[in-house]
């Protein structure tokens, strides 16, 4: 390890885990590294929230290792691992202030009064609480009680700190800001976070890195640019953000899709006349204006306009394109050039920006 690679704090190692004949885990292997926020992402039912109860030690994995700093977590109890999981619900007293609500932990603890004292105080005005701090939690707004649940997992100190969809609660705009806060408390105590979502704005927006699963399988672990410009398949180029897909058979210099021949594209690794999808995001293609020529080095396919969406600033428009599985989509950010419905037109794109992905 060098200076500028952290050290890596969770490391899942071909970890199972079924309940009964339905593998919720299925071979999971990620490495999760000191200080970062890291987030699994995925569907419903994907193993994500699976996993992290397996890392607090809520679920025993049925094979495969945790290790935590090199230590082995399968078989211990969750009060005995350096780990706190903050749950959906928040799970708050109601009958306690803001202050004891963070201080339960330290008390069940028998810390020195100085010491809880310390660090209750410090927590909460990091979470900007301290104002609040006699305040019961039907007294607070949804962000302010998401807060306290956070301040009470982190005035311990745990090695890992279990984020199971967080801002679930909350209203769009509020889920929004906390994503925010969340990142910048996360650098501020220092703690690894690790956060289950099935939103992938959220993940994108807070995780240094993010792990796409599905069916109990991790297909990607990649930043959230990585996973956003080089997708490994369908399934992860779908789920993370907006793409434009085209159905075809892998050929030489492109993929062959019905009417129109072969496309050129970016390199792909799978082999010619495996069926694959032609990839593209909607903010690489543009339209052309009658009477335009297409540049050097871009694909251009005959289209017909089928609706245009004016969201703030852009402009969206919805194509049908021969091979396409549904509405082609081009993203543009100025109303120059506004077309019709039912007009006919031409998608074009760079051929670097199209991708080749396994179905």
């Amino acid at each position: 390890m060098t200076a500028s690679q952290p050290a890596d704090v969770i490391v899942v190692e071909h970890v199972v885990k079924s309940f009964g004949a339905v593998r919720a885990l299925d071979d999971v292997s990620l490495t999760i590294h000191e200080n970062e926020f890291f987030a699994l992402l995925g569907p419903s039912g994907c193993g994500k929230t699976t996993l992290l109860r397996c890392l607090g030690g809520f679920e025993q994995v049925t094979s495969g290792r945790l290790l935590l700093d090199g230590r082995d977590l399968v078989g211990t109890r969750p009060y005995e691992r350096p780990v706190n999981m903050m749950f959906q619900s928040y799970a708050l007293f109601p009958h306690m202030r803001v202050w004891d609500n963070v201080a339960y932990g330290l008390r069940a603890e028998r810390l020195p009064e100085a010491v809880i004292r310390e660090r209750v105080e410090g927590v909460l005005d990091k979470v900007g609480l301290g104002a609040l701090a006699d305040r019961r939690p039907h007294q607070l707004s949804g962000g302010q009680r998401q807060r306290v649940a956070l301040a009470r997992a982190v005035v311990k100190r745990p090695r890992v700190l279990l984020l199971d969809e967080p801002l679930a609660a909350l209203d769009r705009k509020l889920r929004g800001e906390m994503q925010i806060e969340l990142k910048r408390l996360q650098h501020e105590v220092g703690i690894t976070f690790i956060v289950v979502t099935h939103d992938q704005e959220e993940a994108l927006t807070m995780a240094d890195r993010v792990a796409v699963l599905n069916h109990g399988k991790v297909l990607q672990v990649g930043t959230p640019i990585e996973l956003y410009d080089r997708p490994v398949n369908h399934f992860v180029a779908a789920f993370i953000g907006k793409t434009n897909f085209l159905r075809g058979v892998v050929a030489a210099g492109g993929i062959g899709v019905t009417p129109h021949g072969t496309i050129a594209s970016a390199p792909s690794d799978l082999a010619v006349g495996t069926d694959a999808y032609l990839a593209i995001r909607p903010e690489s293609a543009s339209l052309l204006a009658p009477g335009d020529e297409p540049a050097a080095g871009h694909v251009t396919l005959p289209a017909v306009v089928e609706a245009v969406a004016l969201v703030g600033s852009q402009v969206h428009t919805y194509l049908r394109l021969a091979g396409a599985d549904a509405a082609f989509v081009v993203t543009a950010s100025t109303r120059h050039g506004l077309q019709s419905v039912g007009d006919d037109t031409r998608v074009t794109w760079p051929i670097g920006e199209a991708r080749i992905l396994a179905t």
